[in-house]
């Protein structure tokens, strides 16, 4: 005896999170957010710098305004932005290419 889910006369209730974030904006903007974070990551790791390197500045201006809201937080609290950033704005791009397409969301089944 399971419980059932009542019914609903609103049709973006059933909607799939998944129709924001797979279309080619969306993707393309975690592409780059993917690349940028990639080449941060190489120049920590493995480029001697006589100075600090400001390379980690990018992952948070890339996902930015989201992720700037965490910049004050301690420790990995703070790179944790980064990723909330990215599916913040992935999210909107993809609600904003979605509305701007013509396509309609429609209720899955």
């Amino acid at each position: 005896m399971g419980i059932t889910p009542a019914p609903t006369d609103h049709p973006g209730v059933h909607m799939n999170a998944s129709r924001y974030f797979l279309n080619p904006l969306a993707l393309g903007y975690l592409l780059v957010v993917a690349a940028v974070v990639g080449w941060v990551g190489v120049d920590a790791l493995f480029v001697e710098h006589a100075d600090a390197s400001l390379a980690g500045v990018w992952a948070f201006l890339v996902t930015a305004p989201a992720s700037l809201l965490f910049v004050m937080l301690p420790g990995a609290l703070a790179w944790a932005g980064i990723a909330v950033g990215a599916v913040v704005n992935a999210a909107v791009l993809g609600a904003v290419y979605q509305r701007l397409s013509g396509r309609r969301l429609r209720p899955t089944a």
